[in-house]
């Protein structure tokens, strides 16, 4: 089983290096790894080609933001499975993609998910929000449940079948892909019972109350544009779910 990773920058500088060290750092797995910068000019570019000797595919240059930038990643990709992680984001440790490539393998599924956890920018060690995304049952999403998309591993054909992100959305792509993915076209998927991917935290669609409405706006059109019928709850018990990240701390 071969893994594409799509690690996807822009003015990344100080926080590139762990996100390319922790994929280089896999164990025991092939890896194809794709680096797409949106045109860094503070010197995140220069920071990915000193890796350059180990990173398949590398791409710079400005584009219409991040989902454009993954789908350029997945046009390039050529491995069995899609993994797709942040300048953000890194992996817990060097043995990740050998364990999901074991379960995948073990019950046949063609997604998996994982739990992730939120630490602090200046203390990767102090957690802050603790995701753990239990089990999988596919009617959750009608409950406000979505996994973490970071640590969301999906076979490419599944792209190549039924798209990438749709880029007409601005925050909520990647909860549409996963919904389009597992709940209308029901891709068999499973989940890996720990931490497989940690994030600094601090992301844009919670930031305010006006980003939130703007994120809940987008994610009942994710329902729309699959021609799927929400209850009438879902879209606000989704942030609601997530007020026990931040008692949780594994």
């Amino acid at each position: 089983m071969r893994f594409s990773v799509i690690t996807v920058c822009y003015q990344a500088a100080a926080t590139i290096r762990m996100t390319l060290e922790s994929v280089l750092a896999q164990e025991g797995v092939q890896l194809e790894y794709i680096v797409i910068d949106g045109g860094s000019t503070d010197g995140t570019l220069a920071i990915v080609q000193e890796y350059a000797e180990r990173i398949t595919k590398i791409a710079s240059g400005a584009d219409q933001g991040m989902y454009f930038a993954l789908n350029k990643g997945l046009s390039m990709a050529t491995g069995d499975v899609v993994a797709i992680l942040h300048a953000d984001d890194f992996y817990t440790d060097g043995t990740v993609l050998a364990e999901v490539a074991k379960m995948m393998r073990h019950t046949q599924a063609d997604a998996l998910y994982g739990d992730l956890v939120y630490v602090s920018r200046q203390d990767h060690e102090q957690v802050l929000r603790f995701w753990k995304s239990g089990g999988y049952k596919r009617t959750a999403f009608r409950w406000g449940w979505m996994p973490p998309h970071p640590s969301f591993f999906l076979k490419l054909v599944n792209y190549r079948s039924f798209g990438g992100f749709r880029t007409e959305f601005s925050t909520a792509a990647d909860y549409e892909l996963m919904l389009r993915m597992l709940y209308k076209q029901h891709v068999k998927c499973v989940y890996l019972p720990r931490v497989l991917v940690k994030m600094r935290h601090g992301g844009k669609s919670n930031a305010t109350i006006e980003n939130r409405l703007r994120a809940n706006r987008e994610d009942a059109q994710a329902w729309k544009v699959n021609n799927l019928t929400p209850y009438i709850f879902t879209l606000w018990l989704k942030p609601l779910r997530k007020l026990g990240q931040f008692f949780m701390k594994g």
